[in-house]
């Protein structure tokens, strides 16, 4: 028998197995993306393996934890209050909806439970791009009010991304104007580039906009559109296939300054 237990994790998905000791510290973690068991305690490597059997998949790495890069030196520098990748799909909302809750009489009329469902639906696909080499934060607030639904780091290049729940109608484009089945039109991809151009301007690198469309009957582009790209949410998981742009350090150095609370005060 052994006093050790493991404690399985999933988080921004990665998939990780901790392995503590009774009193809560932690001696080694499984990484099963990457195949290695990182051990702190190497005089308990076998205990730690036989606790961790029945979670090993394949074949697997043992051995002391990888020097840490500069990134993941600065990630875990920072302090809690400043680290934003904790934020959920739609976290100003569940915030807001928290403090404020929609009367029940106004359930189906509450614009605010529409676009949660939006930044939820766009945040969860891009999460499941991250085995792919992306990197995805939610719900970044900028200075003066704005805020960006998402911000997505990887081999194609860095989007801000803003969900729009279109309740199943017709979504008609015209940059700058969007609308949405018969509500006035809204010059939203104007707002779209200009959070784009803050982003730009705090990671000091080109950051395109994305209008991300959820739930449409159909998408009408009429005419070109300028700097900015309008996808539908099933069609998200293309970009999985962009490359060319950003290696894995770069796309880490990148993650670990957006990630800082204090990179947005420069927008």
């Amino acid at each position: 028998m052994t006093d050790l237990r493991v404690v399985p994790t999933w988080r921004h998905g990665h998939e990780r197995y901790y392995v503590l000791l009774p009193d809560g510290r932690n001696i080694a973690w499984y990484d099963r993306e990457a195949g290695r068991v990182n051990l702190l305690r190497d005089e308990r490597r076998q205990e730690v393996l036989r606790a961790l059997g029945p979670y090993l998949t394949g074949p697997v790495t043992v051995g002391a934890p990888p020097v840490p890069t500069g990134a993941e030196l600065a990630r875990l520098a920072l302090h809690p209050d400043d680290d934003l990748a904790p934020n959920r799909p739609g976290e100003a909302l569940l915030i807001a909806l928290d403090r404020d809750p929609t009367p029940v009489r106004r359930l189906r009329s509450d614009q605010r439970r529409r676009d949660l469902l939006a930044q939820q639906a766009v945040g969860e696909t891009l999460d499941r791009l991250e085995p792919a080499g992306w990197r995805v934060l939610h719900s970044l607030p900028l200075p003066g009010g704005g805020l960006l639904h998402h911000l997505l780091i990887g081999p194609g290049g860095v989007f801000a991304l803003h969900a729009l729940h279109a309740a199943k109608h017709r979504v008609r484009v015209t940059d700058p104007e969007v609308t949405v089945g018969r509500a006035q039109a809204e010059p939203l991809l104007g707002r779209l580039r200009h959070q784009a151009d803050r982003a730009c301007l705090a990671l000091t690198t080109e950051v395109r906009p994305v209008l991300a469309v959820v739930a449409a009957t159909a998408v009408d582009l009429r005419g070109p559109l300028r700097e900015a790209r309008v996808v539908e949410d099933t069609d998200l998981t293309t970009f999985a296939t962009l490359a060319g742009v950003y290696k894995p350090t770069d796309i880490e150095t990148l993650y670990a300054q957006a990630r800082d609370r204090r990179t947005w005060l420069r927008t």
